[in-house]
C-alpha cells in the first residue's frame, strides 16, 4: 500500500512516521512549512498544493479536487493527515473511502474541533488524551482506531498538556498507520 502524509506545519508527526521506517510515497502540504523540509531531508517526494485563500469565500471543493488529483496521480492507497489544517470537502472522502486517517488531541467523541486541549481544560476534566480515527466529511466524527489517555496534571496549561498529548500522538499514530499498512 502506498501512503501519503498531509502536512501544514512543523512536520513532527511526519518525522515520527518516518522514524518508524514506514515508507511514505508522497507528502502534500497546504502551505509552505517545515513538513516539506522534513520530506526533502528524508528523500520523500513532496508537493505543495498551496491554499492561498483563508476567507469565507474559500473554494473548498476546488481546493480538495487539487489535493485528490495529486494523491491519485501518485496512486496513493492510504492518506494520513498529520497536522493538516485545511478541512477537505466530501469529495476527498468519496475518493478515498475509509482510507483517510487523522489524529486528534482528545478522547473522541469528546472535544471535537480545533481547540480540543483548551476545551478539555475549560471543562475541568482530569483525563484527556489522543485519538486516531478514520477521517470523514464530518470533522472528528469517524470510527475510532486507537486511543490513549493522558492525565491532566495540576498546573497544566494548554501548552504543557498539549505537549504531553503530542508525545503520545507521536507514538500511537505511527503504530496505528503501520498496522493499517500491514507492517
Amino acid at each position: 500500500m502506498r501512503l501519503a502524509v498531509l502536512v501544514s506545519g512543523s512536520g513532527t508527526l511526519l518525522e515520527a512516521i518516518l522514524a518508524e521506517r514506514t515508507p511514505v510515497a508522497l507528502v502534500v502540504a497546504d502551505r509552505p512549512c517545515r513538513g516539506l523540509e522534513v520530506a526533502a531531508g528524508a528523500g520523500v517526494p513532496a508537493e505543495l498544493v498551496e491554499r492561498t485563500d483563508f476567507s469565507r469565500a474559500f473554494d473548498r471543493a476546488g481546493y480538495t479536487d487539487l489535493v485528490v488529483k495529486a494523491l491519485a496521480a501518485d496512486q496513493i492507497d492510504l492518506v494520513a493527515m498529520a497536522g493538516f489544517m485545511t478541512v477537505l470537502a466530501p469529495s476527498a472522502f468519496e475518493a478515498f473511502p475509509g482510507r483517510i486517517v487523522n489524529t486528534h488531541p482528545a478522547l473522541l467523541p469528546s472535544f471535537r474541533g480545533a481547540h480540543a486541549v483548551r476545551d478539555a481544560l475549560a471543562r475541568g476534566v482530569k483525563v484527556t488524551g489522543c485519538t486516531v480515527h478514520v477521517a470523514t466529511a464530518e470533522v472528528d466524527a469517524g470510527p475510532i482506531l486507537a486511543q490513549e489517555a493522558v492525565p491532566v496534571l495540576p498546573g497544566d496549561d494548554e501548552a504543557t498538556l498539549h505537549e504531553r498529548i503530542k508525545e503520545v500522538e507521536r507514538r500511537l499514530y505511527p503504530a496505528t498507520i503501520k498496522e493499517l499498512l500491514g507492517r
